[in-house]
């Protein structure tokens, strides 16, 4: 089914699962505006939004099929007909649809969310999938909560779905609860034991309760999902989703995996500044990839090293995700070889002398004001020429 093997397919639901932030809500044109900025990003699956939660989201769909028209666009459903009946109206302008309904597998939300059995629940999933694929070829199923579920009732769920026409199956990991070598030998039991699994892409959404989202992102497409689920900073549900910038860069990084994407990263920054601004959503200054310290240095040991040869402590250019640049930033605990960057930068190269003189009077100000400015340096470099 796959025309590349090696190819990562991103499906963004920063719209859809990311939006469900509280507080964080987008306007239809705000999300229209994003929605254009994730086709210029490269990513392949748009998740627009759950149409029949309310009229917003309903609308938003509908205009964000009118307004990109390479990614295929999806709108989330429950496993019933109203839902999916909603779902197909919305989509109806879309170049290309994909309908993506689902239900819970865990025994866990069997019992306790659905008051089902396993049978019951496996009809549901079979009807769902028929129902949809009568108005929509491309259909996505999510078996809720899998990374708690029994291995070999998940198994048959997929295998059940895939045969109903499926043609994407997510496994989440709903509550974000397994480790990544967990998560990894699920989606490597479902490539091993699922008859028919090479009739549809298998898709990982991880949540990131306990920090490991984009460690079992990776985990399962390393033992063969190819389709991954994330938003843009990371953002969703409590702790969030997977990362998107975090998983594109691991696999232009670990180039030795051999898995591709067709995301432009350089338009990684921008993007995430539109949407943590649209949202209202700081990034956390120490966030990977796009946080403003991702590119900082202000350990004299790393900014020695960092100014000797740039690869001993960056293993990604800041061009490469459209990063302003790198920074060496001036603190007490910055080296000689740091102040001596940022005094020429200003045009002043002092001799050794010269240079520890102002280094000592560096530091008892660094010692007592957070931010250094190009003022204060030059104010030093006339101090000490003064005396």
């Amino acid at each position: 089914m796959l025309h590349d093997p090696n190819h990562i397919y991103i499906f963004d639901t920063t719209l859809r699962d990311g939006e469900q932030v509280p507080g964080c809500q987008l306007t239809t044109p705000e999300k229209v505006e994003i929605a254009k900025e994730l086709e210029a990003l490269g990513v392949d699956v748009i998740e627009a939004g759950f149409p029949v939660s309310s009229p917003g989201d309903f609308l938003s769909v509908v205009e964000i099929s009118k307004a990109v028209k390479n990614p295929t666009i999806c709108a989330l459903t429950r496993a019933n007909k109203g839902d999916i009946d909603v779902a197909v109206e919305a989509l109806k302008y879309a170049k290309t649809p994909r309908i993506h309904t689902g239900i819970g597998s865990s025994d866990m939300h069997i019992k306790y969310k659905f008051n089902s059995t396993r049978e019951e629940i496996l009809e549901r999933a079979v009807e769902a999938v028929k129902y949809a694929k009568k108005s929509v070829e491309d259909i996505e199923f999510y078996a809720e909560d899998a990374g708690r579920a029994d291995v070999e009732y998940l198994a048959k769920m997929v295998e059940s779905v895939i045969a109903a026409g499926a043609t994407v199956v997510n496994i989440p990991d709903t509550n974000g609860y397994c480790l990544p070598d967990q998560y990894g030998s699920k989606i490597k039991y479902l490539k091993e034991n699922v008859k028919n699994i090479d009739k549809a892409i298998i898709s990982v959404h991880c949540h990131n309760d306990l920090g490991l989202a984009t460690a079992n992102s990776i985990a399962g497409l390393q033992n063969g999902a190819r389709q991954v689920e994330c938003t843009i900073n990371g953002i969703g549900e409590r702790a969030g989703n997977t990362s998107m910038e975090e998983v594109v860069m691991i696999l232009k990084t670990h180039y030795g995996l051999g898995l591709t994407s067709t995301i432009n990263t350089k338009h990684f920054f921008e993007l995430s500044n539109m949407v943590s601004s649209m949202m209202r959503m700081p990034v956390q200054p120490n966030k990977a990839i796009v946080g403003a310290n991702a590119f900082a240095h202000s350990s004299g040991i790393h900014q020695d090293g960092f100014l000797k040869h740039r690869e001993n402590y960056e293993i990604i250019s800041p061009e490469d995700v459209g990063f302003p640049n790198a920074s060496i930033v001036l603190t007490a605990r910055s080296g000689r070889h740091a102040l001596k960057f940022h005094l020429a930068r200003l045009g002043h190269h002092l001799d050794k002398g010269e240079l520890d003189l102002t280094y000592k009077t560096f530091l008892t100000l660094a010692d007592s004001k957070l931010d250094i400015t190009d003022e204060d340096l030059l104010m030093l470099v006339g101090a000490g020429k003064l005396v």
